[in-house]
């Protein structure tokens, strides 16, 4: 029995090394050029090993992103306990997400089209993610932080189609990608923000970017 719960527990441990390998495989290089017999090659095990475990690179490549939006989630709701207002974790999940995009390859985001069932996936969530964009939104205007006077339905569509102009062209050639997402966010976020809601975005910024200057001299 004990040694049944061992292999168990190996298992385990290996499908989580191999999620993580992979994970950081797919988002740093782009899906396409990543092989099976290269994650086994990097974990030193052999194909048919990895194979036991996921039966194909699709089905790895979902288990892949299900671990990046679980830690994002977990990620979400430790700044949102410890957030005195939504604009707090807006911002919060702004800086996450600017750490996550440099790291990230654009051949990923291009790459995961070719993968309908993956695709869809994100798809999915992505729809969830606006419902809790929008109960922010809410939340926000309850809390003096965001105008009342707003169409956020309409707000968070725009923003959406920004972000995959900004994945789907080239703007990123001729502008660093820091600018163009920041541009984005401050932008929007300035529209429809009160005074108040104004004066806790300028306070991020003035920190932000001092810190952001600081990490680039460093």
């Amino acid at each position: 029995m004990m040694e049944h719960g061992k292999d168990a527990s190996q298992r385990a441990e290996l499908r989580e090394r191999i999620i993580m390998t992979s994970t950081e495989a797919f988002t740093s290089k782009g899906i396409k050029c990543i092989t099976m017999d290269d994650i086994a090659a990097a974990l030193g095990i052999s194909k048919r090993t990895l194979y036991e475990v996921f039966a194909d690179k699709e089905t790895l490549l979902k288990e892949s992103i299900l671990k990046i939006q679980q830690d994002r989630d977990k990620y979400l709701q430790e700044v949102y306990e410890h957030s005195s207002n939504v604009l707090e974790v807006i911002l919060a999940v702004f800086q996450k997400s600017i750490e996550i995009f440099h790291k990230t390859n654009k051949r990923f985001f291009e790459d995961i089209k070719k993968y309908p069932k993956v695709y869809a996936m994100m798809q999915d969530r992505r729809d969830s993610d606006s419902e809790k964009t929008m109960f922010f939104f809410k939340s926000g205007v309850e809390q003096g932080i965001f105008r009342s006077d707003v169409n956020f339905a309409i707000v968070n569509l725009l923003v959406r189609e920004q972000f995959d102009v900004l994945l789907n062209t080239d703007i990123c050639s001729e502008y660093p990608f820091i600018e163009v997402y920041e541009s984005i966010m401050f932008t929007y976020i300035r529209g429809i923000s009160t005074e108040k809601g104004a004066k806790v975005l300028e306070d991020f910024i003035q920190e932000y970017r001092k810190n952001r200057i600081g990490h680039i001299n460093d």
